[in-house]
């Protein structure tokens, strides 16, 4: 074996030094195996785990390369899929008790092409039930734990994801976000998460391909490693009428990008939208100093979202009443009451609502157009708290104010969600209580190869997301 793979390594270099055999597949998921085994039941990010199962596929991937048979980007890499994504024959139980028995028959896209590019599923990620909300837990598999703080969060509904790169126990893992959930968790675990744009990465099967607000897409350790899986994730399909015609491979290879002259619109709170914690608040502004100290242009200014408020919450609630609304009268007692109210949100919905909801991100898309034609990124928290108690559903309140909703304490993440532009998180900086706090770095629609530009040169600035936690 490799001395110089370790569970920390880069994805790329673990998967260069399967290609050139001086590791193997099975050795290299062993090494993982070895790591899960000691600190999954601590943290509890990995379920429904198949070791054999894995095994199997890796066997196949050494074999295929000792043939000399032509490899994908991700061969023999170990992956970790988002439980409310399915793998065929592979339990994928949404984190809800309605499909605690789900086994389903196919891939879906996402997983197809992750697999196709050589990654070998070693276990499914935990979430909250249906992905709804920002702290990981549900009645089948309990709570997921951040790795720095085992009291803490580790966010959501990416949280199994997050918790199990911070961890060491996969180079790689997919997630999805509506509300932030690709986001908040790669803040909360000090590892890098994008938001792609609407149809980078296409979804199928979707019974809505219409539908904007949802995204799948990337969590990883590096920005690095994140561009290698989103150019696997990425990329147009006949089976997606919308989905974006940009090759995934264009965004595999970051452009060097030089700071200078860089404008930067920091935001706290997006002009006093929402509350943020004072420890994360003082992060976020210590981030001008960075970016100024390289020759950005920093200014204090942010975009008018004023209708994004009410169009999220509106879009949100017709498409979980859409996607749930049956399972919940099937099972009325087989939700959480969070979720239940914010599915039976929507049964009151009328056409000339989810009209309104649909003018108003045409016109907040419009504004966002015209702000970053003076600037070249927008940067606020991705989080308005650094991770709080794991025993609570979401935040008390924020500085004093009532959080009332499981909703209300992510607004830093999904106000930038109804705008449709691409938003990553990115390791910035650490409270007194060493909990991690992540920079949303935030470009025009389309623009992720921008975006990965801008978010690989700061990430080399700070070298924040090396900060590994002592499990």
């Amino acid at each position: 074996m490799s001395q110089s793979i370790d569970h920390y390594s880069s994805a790329r270099t673990m998967r260069d030094a399967v290609r050139e055999k001086s590791i193997s597949a099975r050795e290299l998921l062993d090494l993982h195996l070895e790591r899960i085994e000691r600190t999954n039941p601590q943290v509890n990010a990995l379920v429904s785990l198949d070791p054999e199962r894995a095994r199997a596929e890796a066997h196949r991937a050494d074999e295929r390369l000792a043939r000399g048979e032509p490899v994908g980007p991700l061969h023999g890499l170990p992956y970790a899929v988002k439980d409310t994504h399915e793998v065929g024959g592979w339990r994928s139980t949404s984190g809800s008790p309605v499909r605690a028995d789900h086994i389903p028959e196919h891939d879906e896209l996402v997983v197809q092409r992750a697999r196709a590019a050589g990654a070998i599923t070693v276990a499914k990620t935990n979430t909250p039930e249906f992905a709804s909300g920002s702290h990981t837990f549900n009645p089948i598999f309990g709570t997921t734990y951040n790795p720095y703080d085992l009291g803490r969060s580790a966010g959501g509904s990416s949280g199994g994801s997050a918790a199990a790169l911070a961890s060491g126990m996969v180079p790689l893992a997919d997630g999805s976000d509506m509300g932030g959930s690709l986001r908040n968790p790669a803040s909360f675990c000090n590892v890098v998460g994008m938001r792609p744009s609407f149809q980078r990465v296409p979804q199928w099967p979707n019974p809505n391909h219409w539908e904007a607000i949802s995204v799948q897409g990337p969590l990883a350790r590096s920005v690095d490693d994140l561009a290698l899986l989103l150019s696997v994730q990425a990329g147009p399909t006949d089976r997606v009428p919308l989905s974006q015609q940009v090759p995934g491979e264009t965004f595999d290879l970051i452009d060097p990008l030089d700071l200078k002259d860089l404008r930067i619109a920091l935001s706290i709170d997006l002009g006093g939208a929402f509350e943020v914690d004072a420890d994360v608040a003082s992060i976020i502004r210590a981030q001008a100093a960075i970016f100024e100290g390289v020759g950005s242009r920093v200014t204090d200014a942010a975009p008018d979202l004023s209708e994004a408020e009410d169009t999220f919450r509106t879009l949100r609630a017709w498409h979980f009443h859409a996607s749930y609304g049956g399972l919940l009268a099937e099972h009325p007692d087989q939700f959480k009451a969070s979720l239940a109210d914010n599915i039976r949100a929507g049964e009151t919905l009328t056409g000339a609502d989810i009209a309104r909801g649909y003018r108003q991100r045409s016109l907040l898309a419009e504004r966002m157009r015209t702000f970053f034609a003076d600037y070249d990124a927008l940067v606020l928290p991705v989080s308005q708290v650094p991770p709080f108690p794991a025993d609570q559903e979401y935040p008390a309140d924020i500085n004093g104010q009532v959080q009332q909703t499981y909703l209300d304490w992510m607004r830093s993440a999904y106000l930038i969600t109804v705008t449709g532009c691409p938003a990553m998180s990115v390791p910035a900086g650490f409270t007194r209580q060493g909990w991690p706090v992540g920079l949303q770095i935030v470009t025009p629609a389309n623009s992720e190869r921008r975006l990965l530009s801008i978010a690989h040169a700061y990430e080399q600035l700070t070298l924040i997301g090396r900060r590994h936690p002592a499990l």
